[in-house]
């Protein structure tokens, strides 16, 4: 989502770099004689909450899609990189309980009539965190809720303003694709977990059901991705489950591929 009064494009150099008067052979150089392109930064933040896969939105409350639902983002400003704006727009969408979360660029989609304004180049990231608490709204944001993921992938929810909607199917597939081969699972896990609780994150986010055996066998077997917490805790049929904490390993070797673990 674009939010007009969150900065426009500018001319200087980056902090600790020469503005475009100090470099050789711009002294002439006029951004007037280009087309105008503004960049944004829109955040796919999710969570697993109430046992769903669950999707950040804002409703805007400004034009263009008044009323609409939204990923929560903004303009990049001049003297930020993209990573921190993606940061800055996480804590002014949501609060600061929202610190400790994956973040990672997804992609950039640039459509010329994506925003009915002008032409605007927004760069996505994907934010993955346990269960988060009520998100506080921006300023420009009417409110600021977790909704299903679900509906909204199979067309029987809200249509999303902008383009967010192919947005969010982007990265609800990066974030699938991802816990095939990387240990990516745990950051929706807190920092100590049971692989049963391992399990339901797999099977929610893919939107399956998979074999607790199976899925026990392939995990423990995966070097790097657990190591054991030394302690226990309740398992699902009352029974004393180990606790385990995220390992080394950044990538899995043998993958977990969704149809391995069925």
């Amino acid at each position: 989502m674009t939010h007009p009064d969150r900065g426009q494009p500018g001319l200087a150099g980056q902090p600790g770099q020469p503005g475009l008067e100090a470099q050789p052979g711009l002294a002439h150089y006029d951004p007037a004689d280009y087309p105008p392109v503004a960049v944004t930064a829109d955040l796919v933040v999710l969570t697993v909450r109430d046992d769903e896969l669950a999707v950040l939105l804002i409703r805007r409350g400004a034009p263009p899609f008044a009323g609409a639902l939204a990923l929560p983002g903004g303009f990049v400003r001049p003297h930020e990189s993209l990573g921190q704006a993606a940061a800055r727009e996480l804590a002014e969408e949501t609060g600061p309980g929202f610190g400790a979360v994956h973040l990672e660029q997804l992609a950039s989609y640039g459509d010329p009539g994506r925003d009915p304004r002008m032409r605007v180049v927004t760069v996505a990231y994907l934010a993955l965190a346990p269960s988060l608490p009520v998100p506080r709204a921006g300023s420009d944001a009417a409110e600021a809720a977790w909704v299903p993921a679900a509906g909204l992938l199979e067309g029987t929810g809200p249509r999303l303003a902008f383009d967010h909607d192919q947005i969010l199917a982007d990265g609800v597939e990066r974030a699938r694709a991802k816990l095939e081969y990387t240990p990516l699972a745990t950051a929706f896990c807190p920092p100590e977990f049971t692989v049963g609780q391992l399990r339901r994150v797999y099977e929610i986010v893919w939107g399956v059901t998979l074999d607790p055996r199976n899925f026990h066998r392939k995990i423990t077997g995966t070097p790097g991705f657990l190591e054991p917490a030394g302690g226990t805790t309740a398992g699902d049929r009352g029974r004393p489950a180990q606790l385990y904490r995220r390992g080394t390993a950044a990538a899995l070797q043998p993958p977990m591929l969704r149809s391995s673990v069925a």
